[in-house]
């Protein structure tokens, strides 16, 4: 039963009115309120921005949800959970089956995000077009094909939008979205083109924002179709692939050729051997013992979504296409699919028969998030996992020891080296565009980029990026324009400040037992969702539960893959057999 939030709303406003009244300074103001609650205002760094946080009385009444894994932590569970749990109204216990040193980096990522439990319940664990949070916005509409339009939450905790309106648009060229911001029609923009950079910085009127993103363009082979299951293949085109004349040709200034899966910026990235150079010599060896010196045929799979990782796809691919003929006598059709439908086959499901075009870009900074993300002992992206890759991760995901850490990191990457699950190209460098008389725009280097701190001076704040979402519940999908539209709506337990470091959002914090192996998370209070209901522990257990556990009735989704869940929990709780 949820307490009516009339009087919580009473009490945020009142808190607004001492912060306004209080000084910039970075003391820290509380107040007694009526009904038991205490109202605590909070300017930080000489900031006139405030965040209002309301202690709110007990419920004496509040029963609290839970759930686990059915056999606890047995021996042929991998996963990590063992149970999670609303202790009180405003405290969610996280036990786990190991320690993970890694907990908070993984809650900031947006798909861990909170959601009311009725309003999962009520759309059976699949709210796609509907999705009701605690962010800067509320949905307003999505306008298919066209735009989605978000309207100000005038009660956010936050910092509130200077505009009563945001619009994301898109454009699949990179040209078209330039456009939209020339012309004055939107004031930001994802991913120029590489042609775009110098454009942008020579127009007084907009300017490049650098966004120092961790990112990796690959090509993925999947083991289970033929010529692909065999590992010579494999590392045939690993060699036989000049990946330098890729970047030099596709990609703007700052990219780099790739030398690791994981970018070196996150620790541990790049620990072991470097990929392989170029050499067409040693890759027609390769296919000559694998009884292919005459070539094969086979499938080039891409979407047409440009991504910082990856900012001419349609270019990339023909290249890709052509130096396989004329490297290795491999004729490669080119296939663009829908980009829904390629997230699913070609990553998801890993039921893609040839070569697919992919990337990834950071999503919480810590290299599981790469690694595990897509070699995880549960990833079938490529194939049937590879013990020689997930048994190591998994190792290393479970201490904080670094010392322990690293060897096991240097033998995944190698194991990735030797066994070419896919073939790393280029970590590309990155911007965003803007219109220059907009005051807060800014390109984080982690999580999602929010519109409540662009103040472009009128009512209405339109960005335009690269395609339109495949489904506004990000617990269940996996691309950023999905994700960068869920972002304005829906807050997890932890996010990410501007500068891309760690912060608490829905908790206040989150604590662990001595090695990381339960981690106790204090909620926020007073927190209203979009739909007036107030924020409490069993909307955590209900989210999680809902990605989590595989015998819930709200495990629906979109895909129902819910790769996040599965590749970075290690697995879903209660799992049916294989």
């Amino acid at each position: 039963m949820r307490r009516k939030t009339t009087w919580v709303l009473l009490a945020l406003a009142f808190a607004l009115v001492v912060a306004a009244c209080s000084s910039s300074s970075s003391d820290t103001t509380t107040t007694a309120a009526s009904g038991g609650s205490t109202e605590t205002t909070v300017a930080s760094g000489g900031s006139t921005d405030t965040t209002t946080a309301v202690t709110v009385a007990p419920d004496p009444g509040f029963a609290g949800r839970s759930f686990g894994n059915e056999a606890g932590c047995a021996e042929d569970y991998a996963g990590r959970v063992d149970k999670i749990t609303a202790v009180d109204e405003f405290t969610v216990q996280f036990d786990l089956c190991q320690p993970h040193p890694a907990f908070l980096a993984q809650v900031a990522f947006l798909v861990f995000g909170i959601q009311p439990e009725e309003h999962l319940e009520a759309t059976g664990g699949a709210p796609l077009d509907n999705p009701i949070g605690t962010g800067p916005y509320a949905l307003q509409e999505w306008v298919r094909g066209d735009s989605v339009i978000f309207t100000r939450n005038d009660d956010y905790y936050g910092q509130v939008a200077p505009h009563e309106t945001a619009v994301l648009n898109w454009a699949t060229e990179s040209s078209g979205r330039l456009v939209e911001l020339q012309s004055g029609t939107s004031f930001g923009m994802t991913f120029p083109g590489p042609e775009d950079f110098a454009t942008i910085e020579g127009d007084a009127n907009l300017t490049l924002l650098d966004k120092p993103e961790a990112n990796i363009f690959y090509m993925g082979m999947t083991n289970t179709f033929p010529p692909f299951d065999n590992v010579d293949v494999r590392q045939a085109i690993a060699l036989g692939i000049d990946r330098q004349r890729i970047v030099d040709t596709f990609y703007p200034p700052g990219s780099e050729t790739a030398s690791h899966f994981t970018p070196c910026s996150v620790e541990f990235g790049c620990e072991g051997d470097s990929w392989y150079d170029f050499d067409v010599d040693a890759a027609k060896a390769l296919l000559e013992g694998a009884g292919l010196g005459d070539g094969f045929d086979t499938k080039i799979y891409y979407r047409d979504v440009t991504r910082g990782y990856l900012p001419t796809p349609g270019n990339v691919a023909a290249d890709i296409q052509a130096q396989l003929k004329e490297n290795l006598n491999i004729n490669a059709e080119v296939v663009v699919m829908e980009s829904g439908d390629f997230i699913e086959q070609c990553s998801s499901a890993g039921t893609c028969d040839g070569i697919h075009l992919l990337g990834w870009t950071g999503d919480y900074p810590h290299v599981t998030n790469f690694l595990d993300a897509h070699f995880g002992g549960t990833i079938t992206q490529f194939g049937a996992p590879y013990p020689e890759i997930f048994e190591p991760l998994l190792a290393a995901s479970q201490t904080a020891d670094k010392s322990i850490a690293q060897p096991l990191y240097e033998e995944a990457n190698n194991a990735i080296k030797q066994l070419v699950p896919m073939v790393p190209i280029a970590h590309s460098a990155s911007a965003f565009g803007a219109v220059a008389s907009v005051n807060g725009s800014y390109a984080p280097p982690w999580g999602q980029v929010l519109f409540n701190f662009w103040d472009n001076g009128t009512d209405t704040m339109v960005f335009t990026q690269g395609n339109e979402p495949i489904s506004l519940y990000c617990a269940d999908e996996t691309d950023g324009e999905s994700l960068r539209a869920c972002a304005q709506v829906i807050e997890g337990l932890y996010g990410y400040d501007q500068a891309g470091n760690v912060i608490p959002q829905l908790a206040t914090e989150c604590v662990s037992n001595d090695d990381a192996s339960a981690w106790t998370c204090s909620l926020r209070e007073g927190v209203v969702f979009h739909d007036g209901t107030t924020m409490d522990a069993n909307d955590v257990v209900a989210s999680f539960q809902a990605g989590l556990d595989a015998s819930s009735p709200l495990h629906t989704g979109n895909t129902g893959a819910w790769v996040y869940y599965d590749a970075l929990w290690n697995g879903f709780v209660n799992a049916p057999a294989e």
